[in-house]
Protein backbone atom coordinates (compact mmCIF):
# COMPACT_ATOMS: atom_id res chain seq x y z
CA UNK A 1 0.00 0.00 0.00
CA UNK A 2 1.09 3.77 -0.93
CA UNK A 3 -0.14 6.85 0.91
CA UNK A 4 0.01 10.08 -1.49
CA UNK A 5 -0.84 13.60 0.09
CA UNK A 6 -3.94 14.99 -1.80
CA UNK A 7 -3.22 18.67 -0.96
CA UNK A 8 -2.65 19.63 2.71
CA UNK A 9 -6.50 18.06 3.38
CA UNK A 10 -6.56 15.03 1.03
CA UNK A 11 -4.83 11.26 1.73
CA UNK A 12 -4.50 8.90 -1.12
CA UNK A 13 -4.93 4.87 -0.05
CA UNK A 14 -3.07 3.20 -3.33
CA UNK A 15 -3.57 -0.49 -2.49
CA UNK A 16 -2.39 -1.82 -6.44
CA UNK A 17 -2.09 -0.91 -10.24
CA UNK A 18 -4.88 -2.65 -11.60
CA UNK A 19 -8.46 -3.91 -11.18
CA UNK A 20 -8.76 -7.21 -9.30
CA UNK A 21 -10.94 -8.78 -6.95
CA UNK A 22 -8.32 -8.77 -4.51
CA UNK A 23 -7.68 -4.70 -4.59
CA UNK A 24 -11.33 -4.18 -4.11
CA UNK A 25 -11.83 -6.10 -0.79
CA UNK A 26 -8.83 -4.88 0.62
CA UNK A 27 -10.18 -0.98 -0.43
CA UNK A 28 -13.72 -2.16 0.91
CA UNK A 29 -12.52 -3.56 4.28
CA UNK A 30 -9.98 -0.41 4.70
CA UNK A 31 -13.52 1.79 4.00
CA UNK A 32 -15.70 0.34 5.94
CA UNK A 33 -13.13 0.35 9.36
CA UNK A 34 -12.69 3.90 8.57
CA UNK A 35 -16.47 4.55 8.13
CA UNK A 36 -17.19 2.83 11.18
CA UNK A 37 -14.77 4.54 13.22
CA UNK A 38 -15.68 7.95 12.49
CA UNK A 39 -12.58 9.65 13.55
CA UNK A 40 -12.81 12.87 14.22
CA UNK A 41 -11.33 15.37 11.29
CA UNK A 42 -12.20 12.65 8.53
CA UNK A 43 -14.81 14.29 6.11
CA UNK A 44 -15.30 11.98 3.41
CA UNK A 45 -14.00 8.38 2.30
CA UNK A 46 -13.97 7.80 -1.99
CA UNK A 47 -13.11 4.60 -2.89
CA UNK A 48 -12.26 3.65 -6.34
CA UNK A 49 -10.84 0.76 -8.79
CA UNK A 50 -7.54 0.66 -6.85
CA UNK A 51 -7.50 3.40 -4.28
CA UNK A 52 -9.14 5.31 -1.78
CA UNK A 53 -9.21 9.10 -1.96
CA UNK A 54 -9.69 10.55 2.35
CA UNK A 55 -10.48 13.85 2.59
CA UNK A 56 -9.91 15.35 6.28
CA UNK A 57 -9.26 18.53 8.36
CA UNK A 58 -5.77 18.73 8.99
CA UNK A 59 -6.41 20.75 12.50
CA UNK A 60 -7.98 17.88 13.83
CA UNK A 61 -6.42 14.71 12.29
CA UNK A 62 -3.02 14.23 10.56
CA UNK A 63 -2.50 12.12 7.25
CA UNK A 64 0.41 10.08 9.38
CA UNK A 65 -2.18 9.46 11.85
CA UNK A 66 -5.19 8.08 8.94
CA UNK A 67 -2.40 6.27 7.66
CA UNK A 68 -0.80 4.67 11.33
CA UNK A 69 -4.62 3.33 11.62
CA UNK A 70 -4.92 2.28 8.12
CA UNK A 71 -1.49 -0.12 8.36
CA UNK A 72 -2.95 -1.39 11.94
CA UNK A 73 -6.17 -2.29 10.64
CA UNK A 74 -4.93 -4.14 7.98
CA UNK A 75 -3.58 -6.75 10.53
CA UNK A 76 -7.28 -7.45 10.94
CA UNK A 77 -7.99 -7.96 7.14
CA UNK A 78 -6.93 -11.97 6.55
CA UNK A 79 -9.93 -12.46 9.63
CA UNK A 80 -12.60 -10.29 8.36
CA UNK A 81 -12.46 -11.60 4.84
CA UNK A 82 -13.03 -14.95 5.92
CA UNK A 83 -16.09 -13.82 7.32
CA UNK A 84 -17.41 -12.05 4.71
CA UNK A 85 -19.49 -13.88 2.13
CA UNK A 86 -20.45 -10.97 0.10
CA UNK A 87 -23.79 -9.53 -0.34
CA UNK A 88 -25.86 -10.04 -3.77
CA UNK A 89 -28.60 -7.88 -4.99
CA UNK A 90 -31.07 -8.77 -7.49
CA UNK A 91 -32.30 -6.09 -10.03
CA UNK A 92 -34.67 -7.14 -12.65
CA UNK A 93 -34.50 -6.06 -16.21
CA UNK A 94 -36.51 -6.27 -19.27
CA UNK A 95 -34.76 -6.99 -22.64
CA UNK A 96 -34.95 -6.02 -25.67
CA UNK A 97 -37.50 -3.60 -27.38
CA UNK A 98 -37.71 0.10 -26.70
CA UNK A 99 -35.99 -0.60 -23.49
CA UNK A 100 -33.10 -2.45 -24.97
CA UNK A 101 -32.50 -0.39 -28.54
CA UNK A 102 -29.52 -1.79 -29.14
CA UNK A 103 -29.66 -5.92 -28.27
CA UNK A 104 -29.83 -6.78 -31.44
CA UNK A 105 -26.92 -4.84 -32.50
CA UNK A 106 -25.29 -6.67 -29.72
CA UNK A 107 -26.43 -9.96 -30.82
CA UNK A 108 -25.23 -9.28 -34.24
CA UNK A 109 -21.57 -7.97 -33.60
CA UNK A 110 -20.97 -10.87 -30.97
CA UNK A 111 -22.51 -13.89 -33.33
CA UNK A 112 -24.52 -14.45 -30.94
CA UNK A 113 -28.84 -14.98 -30.51
CA UNK A 114 -30.66 -12.45 -28.66
CA UNK A 115 -31.61 -15.09 -25.98
CA UNK A 116 -28.32 -16.02 -25.14
CA UNK A 117 -26.79 -12.73 -24.82
CA UNK A 118 -29.31 -12.37 -22.62
CA UNK A 119 -28.96 -15.53 -21.11
CA UNK A 120 -25.03 -14.55 -20.80
CA UNK A 121 -25.66 -11.18 -19.35
CA UNK A 122 -28.25 -12.27 -16.65
CA UNK A 123 -25.92 -15.42 -15.56
CA UNK A 124 -23.12 -13.35 -13.59
CA UNK A 125 -22.57 -12.39 -10.05
CA UNK A 126 -21.09 -9.09 -11.13
CA UNK A 127 -18.92 -6.98 -7.89
CA UNK A 128 -19.52 -3.78 -8.24
CA UNK A 129 -16.09 -1.82 -8.07
CA UNK A 130 -17.03 1.73 -7.75
CA UNK A 131 -19.84 4.21 -7.87
CA UNK A 132 -19.10 6.99 -10.44
CA UNK A 133 -19.75 8.89 -13.49
CA UNK A 134 -23.36 10.42 -12.50
CA UNK A 135 -24.93 9.83 -8.65
CA UNK A 136 -25.48 5.99 -8.10
CA UNK A 137 -23.88 4.85 -11.65
CA UNK A 138 -22.26 0.98 -10.85
CA UNK A 139 -18.71 0.13 -12.20
CA UNK A 140 -19.38 -3.72 -12.78
CA UNK A 141 -17.08 -6.58 -12.94
CA UNK A 142 -16.96 -9.99 -14.55
CA UNK A 143 -19.03 -9.78 -18.08
CA UNK A 144 -19.02 -12.67 -19.67
CA UNK A 145 -15.76 -11.87 -22.62
CA UNK A 146 -18.29 -13.15 -25.28
CA UNK A 147 -20.56 -9.92 -24.97
CA UNK A 148 -17.54 -7.19 -25.54
CA UNK A 149 -19.18 -4.63 -27.87
CA UNK A 150 -17.72 -1.63 -28.70
CA UNK A 151 -19.31 1.92 -27.42
CA UNK A 152 -22.15 3.83 -29.88
CA UNK A 153 -20.07 5.89 -32.73
CA UNK A 154 -22.48 8.70 -32.00
CA UNK A 155 -23.36 8.79 -28.11
CA UNK A 156 -27.03 9.56 -27.39
CA UNK A 157 -28.20 13.10 -25.97
CA UNK A 158 -30.21 11.00 -23.11
CA UNK A 159 -30.61 7.80 -22.48
CA UNK A 160 -33.48 6.95 -19.22
CA UNK A 161 -32.24 6.36 -15.86
CA UNK A 162 -32.26 2.41 -15.50
CA UNK A 163 -30.74 1.60 -18.86
CA UNK A 164 -28.79 -1.39 -18.94
CA UNK A 165 -25.51 -1.06 -21.19
CA UNK A 166 -22.32 -2.75 -22.45
CA UNK A 167 -19.55 -0.45 -23.41
CA UNK A 168 -16.22 -2.64 -24.37
CA UNK A 169 -15.48 -5.16 -21.37
CA UNK A 170 -17.85 -3.62 -18.81
CA UNK A 171 -21.35 -3.44 -18.33
CA UNK A 172 -23.07 -0.75 -15.77
CA UNK A 173 -27.10 0.87 -15.41
CA UNK A 174 -27.72 4.44 -15.97
CA UNK A 175 -29.24 5.50 -12.43
CA UNK A 176 -30.17 8.88 -13.63
CA UNK A 177 -31.24 10.23 -17.30
CA UNK A 178 -28.05 11.45 -19.00
CA UNK A 179 -26.22 11.67 -22.01
CA UNK A 180 -24.19 8.24 -22.88
CA UNK A 181 -22.41 6.04 -25.35
CA UNK A 182 -23.21 2.55 -24.06
CA UNK A 183 -25.09 -0.14 -26.08
CA UNK A 184 -28.43 -0.45 -24.37
CA UNK A 185 -29.73 -3.66 -24.42
CA UNK A 186 -32.55 -3.11 -21.43
CA UNK A 187 -33.66 -1.47 -18.52
CA UNK A 188 -34.72 -1.91 -14.74
CA UNK A 189 -37.74 -0.39 -13.27
CA UNK A 190 -35.68 -0.47 -9.82
CA UNK A 191 -34.65 3.13 -8.89
CA UNK A 192 -31.06 3.24 -8.63
CA UNK A 193 -30.73 6.74 -7.23
CA UNK A 194 -33.85 8.43 -5.86
CA UNK A 195 -32.59 11.97 -3.79
CA UNK A 196 -35.87 11.48 -1.98
CA UNK A 197 -35.24 7.97 -0.06
CA UNK A 198 -33.33 8.56 3.17
CA UNK A 199 -30.58 6.11 1.32
CA UNK A 200 -30.36 7.70 -2.44
CA UNK A 201 -27.69 4.95 -3.50
CA UNK A 202 -29.54 1.56 -3.82
CA UNK A 203 -26.02 0.03 -4.57
CA UNK A 204 -22.71 0.52 -2.92
CA UNK A 205 -18.92 -0.78 -3.72
CA UNK A 206 -18.02 -4.33 -2.59
CA UNK A 207 -21.68 -5.76 -3.55
CA UNK A 208 -22.38 -7.82 -6.18
CA UNK A 209 -25.36 -7.78 -8.92
CA UNK A 210 -27.05 -10.06 -10.32
CA UNK A 211 -29.47 -9.21 -13.45
CA UNK A 212 -32.97 -11.05 -13.74
CA UNK A 213 -35.15 -10.77 -16.58
CA UNK A 214 -38.73 -10.03 -16.32
CA UNK A 215 -41.37 -9.74 -18.87
CA UNK A 216 -43.29 -6.31 -19.77
CA UNK A 217 -46.20 -7.35 -16.89
CA UNK A 218 -43.84 -7.83 -14.46
CA UNK A 219 -42.01 -4.39 -15.56
CA UNK A 220 -44.96 -2.45 -15.12
CA UNK A 221 -45.96 -3.78 -11.91
CA UNK A 222 -42.17 -3.48 -10.50
CA UNK A 223 -42.27 0.32 -11.59
CA UNK A 224 -45.56 0.86 -10.06
CA UNK A 225 -44.19 -0.35 -6.86
CA UNK A 226 -40.84 1.53 -6.99
CA UNK A 227 -43.26 4.58 -7.61
CA UNK A 228 -44.52 4.05 -4.88
CA UNK A 229 -41.44 2.72 -2.80
CA UNK A 230 -42.98 -0.52 -2.01
CA UNK A 231 -40.55 -2.38 -4.13
CA UNK A 232 -37.95 -4.17 -2.49
CA UNK A 233 -34.86 -5.98 -4.71
CA UNK A 234 -34.06 -9.60 -3.66
CA UNK A 235 -30.71 -9.40 -1.60
CA UNK A 236 -28.89 -12.87 -0.73
CA UNK A 237 -25.25 -13.77 0.58
CA UNK A 238 -23.34 -15.67 -1.79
Amino acid sequence: MRFLPAGDSGLILEFGNEISEGINRQIKFVTDTLDEAKLPGVLDLVPTYRSILVSFDPLRISATGIADIVTNSMHNFAAAEDASGGEVIEIPVLYGGDTGPDLDFIAHHTGLDREEVIRLHSSVEYLIYMIGFTPGFPYLGGMPKELTTPRLQKPRTLIPAGSVGIAAAQTGIYSVESPGGWQLLGRTPVRIFDCEREQPFLLSAGQYLKFCPISEGEYASIAQAAEDGAYHPRRYRK
